[in-house]
């Protein structure tokens, strides 16, 4: 070989070594989309910055551009389009909303989500074992069997209503979960639809009287109006129950609920393996790993509940 083949040949595995490099350690662009500022989505996000952070990933090895749709609609379809036009190695949504606009909007960009009930319903992806696109992440989902068997630690209930706004699938979703079961708890589920701030005023106090328990969903509606139900659930000694915590910080009597920060964990756990090279598809939709029950113990003492030792047993935070 001659020297200057010898030269140009050197000079292009340089070249090649340098690019890979280049490549391996390029600054990553991420996006962080939650539908709102509340809590659970919150501490959800902090587990997956925690985790990203541990990983490697953070500033400057990654940039992040994070928004919040503030539980709009018409806002969340505004971010996505954002979120299209700026060339992300990766997207996160927090929250079923969130995750749906981005999902359906954009197909050519790994996404992330956590905080979704059940992806698979939703049609975010195919299947828990594998989404067959480009999207993985955790789920707030728990067993409908676990918030049912809490409460049957107070005999009197036996009929449960269920607030839910009829379009929003988490709240329609969580229904048809209870209804599935209810028989094996001889606790009948009442299906209560509330799509206008006025419909609570007006059907609230008729489904109060005819039920022990209501169950509160994650219709955003309902979530908004949380203080003015539980008021009203406490003046007819009503138990309030949830599967989402940060309504137990707004009142709610109990909560059985994933533990957002672990949900969180584990979707940052997915991005990190995304960050490095895995497909989406290839990493199995997760739940969180820890499971709490909650009470609110100043609305217990407010409404003069009777709380049951065998729920204080399990009760992991008041």
């Amino acid at each position: 070989m001659s020297s200057i083949k010898r030269l140009l040949f050197g000079a292009a595995v340089v070249l090649v070594v340098t690019s890979f490099s280049a490549g391996a350690n390029a600054e990553k662009k991420i996006g962080i989309l939650t539908f709102s500022g509340e809590a659970r989505y919150v501490e959800a996000k902090k587990g997956i910055e925690d985790t990203l952070r541990k990983g490697g990933f953070a500033e400057p090895k990654a940039t992040f551009i994070v928004e919040d749709a503030a539980a709009n609609q018409a806002q969340a379809a505004k971010l996505v389009q954002k979120f299209a036009a700026a060339k992300l190695d990766l997207i996160i949504t927090l929250g079923t909303s969130a995750t749906v606009a981005m999902s359906r909007e954009i197909q050519d960009v790994p996404i992330v989500f956590s905080v979704v009930y059940d992806p698979v319903e939703i049609g975010t992806a195919k299947s828990w074992k594998s989404s067959g696109n480009n999207t993985t992440g955790s789920s707030s989902k728990i067993p409908m069997s676990r918030l049912m068997e809490t409460l049957k630690n107070f005999p009197k209930v036996k009929r449960l209503a269920v607030l839910y706004t009829p379009g929003e699938k988490n709240s329609e979703l969580t229904l048809k979960d209870l209804q599935s079961i209810q028989g094996r708890y001889a606790i009948k589920v009442i299906p209560v639809s509330l799509t206008t701030i006025e419909e609570i005023s007006q059907l609230l106090p008729k489904v109060l009287r005819s039920v022990n328990a209501v169950y509160v969903t994650g219709a955003n509606l309902v979530n908004g109006q949380i203080s003015i139900i539980v008021d009203m659930a406490i003046k007819d000694k009503v138990i309030t129950v949830t599967h989402l915590d940060d309504l137990v910080d707004k009142g709610v009597l109990v909560g059985v609920c994933a533990n957002a920060y672990s949900m969180g964990q584990v979707a940052g756990e997915k991005a990190l393996k995304i960050l490095r090279g895995a497909k989406p598809s290839s990493i199995p939709v997760g739940t969180a790993r820890k499971v709490d029950v909650l009470l609110n113990a100043i609305t217990a003492k407010k409404g003069n509940y009777q709380i049951p030792a065998t729920l204080m047993r399990t009760v992991t935070k008041k």
